[in-house]
């Protein structure tokens, strides 16, 4: 590797600094209220559609109580975002999943509907394959799509309705956590089977496990941003990056080699991108009017790039 002579004497990271983090309880009312709203409706629903971000946390952040309060219906696990993630750790991603007790599962990209006609025929033998009780009279079918803020479940319902019916967006899409805050009505997605899909409001466990878990979701949006602290977001997305040795963000942003120290990457994403602020500085001649690097800026800039894959295709989960 050309950066092997440079990295040999940086003395990486091995862990990562949580600085006297604490491990947050993270549960708004909206969430808890749309867990009971979920409960309350499980009567109507024949299967659940659990949506998670498969690019970079097949396994972190997925909420225990959903599985716990809603695990009664047939279940199938959705790992959308396949397009920005790396494709050669799929069969042990597999693997791993089954020794979980997921045994179906189906890979995703909302954006260019890559293996969303998979969907439906999966979740009709599902159904088929499970008693339906009170329901065995209905003609239709009705799915409830699951999962923590920000995976994509809205993108899912939009890209299977565009697939089956030709129509648009029925359901709100966001790049931020928090868009769908309220159990919806039923939204239909396909005529041959009847099918609805019931959008709901994403929920984190009100428990993080630990605080790398938290870091994770935080990075990948599943947590707002400023309740974490973008620089520290941003440093954790440094930490993960080099200890992958993914190490595109180095031309990405004109760096003249990989770096560990957070200051001096986000200072010269700043410089490199004009994102700089006028601040003043009292001296003792008087106030003195001074251009220095927006470091919040910069941090932002940085976490958005890793969002979109312009930084590389990582995994932030571990699979052993």
């Amino acid at each position: 590797m050309r950066l092997a002579p440079v990295l040999r004497g940086l003395g990486w990271r091995e862990r990562f600094d949580c600085r006297g983090l604490e491990v947050a309880r993270w549960f708004p009312g909206h969430m808890a209220k749309g867990l009971k709203d979920m409960k309350s409706r499980l009567r109507a629903v024949d299967c659940i559609l659990e949506v998670h971000d498969r690019a970079h946390i097949p396994f972190s952040g997925r909420n225990p109580l959903l599985q716990e309060a809603l695990g009664i219906r047939p279940h199938l696990l959705v790992l959308n975002k396949m397009d920005l993630a790396d494709l050669t750790h799929k069969p042990q991603v597999l693997k791993r999943l089954e020794q979980q007790g997921f045994r179906h599962v189906v890979f995703t990209d909302c954006l260019k509907d890559e293996n969303v006609m998979k969907i439906v025929p999966v979740v009709t033998e599902l159904i088929s394959n499970n008693q339906r009780y009170q329901r065995s009279e209905n003609v239709e079918s009705c799915i409830m799509v699951i999962g923590v803020p920000n995976v994509g479940k809205s993108s899912v319902i939009n890209s299977v309705r565009r697939r089956h019916l030709k129509k648009g967006k029925a359901s709100l899409v966001g790049g931020a956590p928090g868009v769908t805050r309220a159990v919806l009505t039923k939204i239909q997605v396909c005529e041959r089977p009847l099918i609805f899909l019931l959008d709901t409001p994403g929920v984190l466990s009100p428990q993080i496990e630990c605080i790398e878990t938290g870091l994770k979701l935080a990075l990948c949006g599943a947590i707002k941003d400023h309740l974490v602290g973008e620089e520290i977001i941003a440093d954790y997305l440094l930490y993960a990056l080099n200890c992958q040795k993914q190490f595109s963000y180095v031309e990405h942003y004109g760096l003249p080699n990989p770096c560990d120290n957070v200051e001096m990457v986000l200072k010269s994403i700043a410089l490199h991108l004009g994102k700089t602020q006028r601040v003043k500085v009292l001296t003792g001649t008087g106030n003195v009017v001074m251009t220095s690097p927006n470091y919040k800026a910069a941090a932002c800039e940085f976490i958005h790039s890793f969002r979109k894959g312009l930084l590389g295709k990582v995994m932030l989960d571990q699979l052993e």
